[in-house]
């Protein structure tokens, strides 16, 4: 037995097959313009022949900033390692705004405790001058357990947590101290098209690295490259397209491609760490 369908009921399949065809081609032409604005989020990787490790970029930018103060003030990388350490278990090297009862910042210091006023606090420089001052009081601090000279600083409910944040505290103060050259790779999203290209505040970058080095002067080679790890991972904020020193620049262009960003450059470099 053969069916037979009315006009009506081929028209209305025919109707259905052209809008289900036409809908499937509009989200497809949708999606396809929309897949470009999806962008890699900013992010930074540590990496040296110990091992790599991924950071949020203000996580580089505080690495960076208490390694800049310690140099100040001529600390051993013990006592950075120390450093990051208790920031990766009190804050995850994040400048925090709350904290338990009335701790903040990168150390959850406490005004309380007389560390300083919140504001203070807030400003990582200075948390990290205050670490360090009390640090250098404990006896014997670049040899006893990690965990005990922390502790002897923060006076933690659980001091014994700070031991488990050591290996990654090692492999960042052995970049960010400017041991390892190189050791510090940040990929920034590039602006959307329409945004203007944010001109580069070179000079308010070196404004606030020497707040926490001193000075921007490029003394040793070991230096030379704290300062381009320091000036790497704050980047995206000051606007930096390029830092070179020692034969290798690193470029927001280049960072974008590959998730690196250094390349040796043909062009010879001076002494100083040149920012653009």
């Amino acid at each position: 037995m053969r069916l037979r369908f009315s006009r009506g009921v081929i028209a209305i399949a025919v109707i259905v097959v052209v809008l289900a065809v036409g809908i499937s081609v509009g989200l497809y032409n949708l999606l396809k313009k929309t897949a470009p604005l999806v962008v890699a989020e900013a992010h930074c990787m540590v990496k040296t022949d110990k091992g790599e490790l991924g950071l949020d970029p203000e996580q580089a930018q505080m690495s960076a900033t208490i390694a800049a103060v310690a140099a100040r003030r001529r600390l051993p990388e013990r006592a950075v390692v120390i450093a990051l350490a208790t920031s990766l278990q009190e804050s995850k090297l994040f400048n925090l705004k709350y904290g338990d009862r009335d701790s903040v910042g990168i150390f959850q210091q406490r005004a309380s405790q007389g560390w300083g006023t919140k504001k203070q606090l807030m400003d990582p420089v200075y948390a990290s001058n205050k670490f360090f001052a009390a640090l250098v009081k404990v006896k014997n601090y670049r040899k006893i357990p990690l965990a005990d000279a922390a502790q002897a600083v923060q006076r933690s409910a659980g001091g014994y947590a700070y031991a488990v944040h050591e290996e990654d505290a090692k492999l960042l103060a052995s970049a960010f101290t400017g041991r390892v050259p190189k050791a510090l790779h940040c990929s920034y999203p590039p602006p959307k098209a329409q945004t203007p290209k944010p001109q580069p505040r070179t000079d308010e970058a070196r404004r606030q690295l020497t707040r926490a080095l001193g000075s921007t002067d490029t003394v040793t080679e070991r230096r030379g490259w704290l300062i381009a790890s320091w000036s790497v991972a704050h980047a995206q904020k000051y606007g930096l397209q390029r830092v070179a020193y020692g034969g290798n620049a690193w470029s927001a262009a280049a960072a974008a491609t590959d998730d690196d960003g250094w390349r040796p450059t043909t062009k010879p470099t001076a002494n100083a760490v040149e920012l653009s």
